[in-house]
């Protein structure tokens, strides 16, 4: 067998899967219940000091 379609089916058949449960497992990983906070204060980083500029020492942080 020649090493193209050796390659070829092993992309076709476990790369498949295994590239599939990674998917899975990333999106299992968002989604568990632990994240929720990490990701919602990540996401108010822009709206933290919407009514004065940061200070010098918030501002390296």
């Amino acid at each position: 067998m020649e090493t193209y379609s050796l390659l070829r089916q092993f992309a076709d058949s476990w790369m498949l899967l295994a590239l599939f449960a990674f998917f899975i497992g990333i999106i299992i990983w968002v989604f568990r219940p632990g994240a929720s906070k990490t990701y919602s204060d990540t996401a108010d980083i822009p709206f933290r000091h919407e009514d004065k500029p940061a200070e010098d020492k918030e501002a390296r942080t």
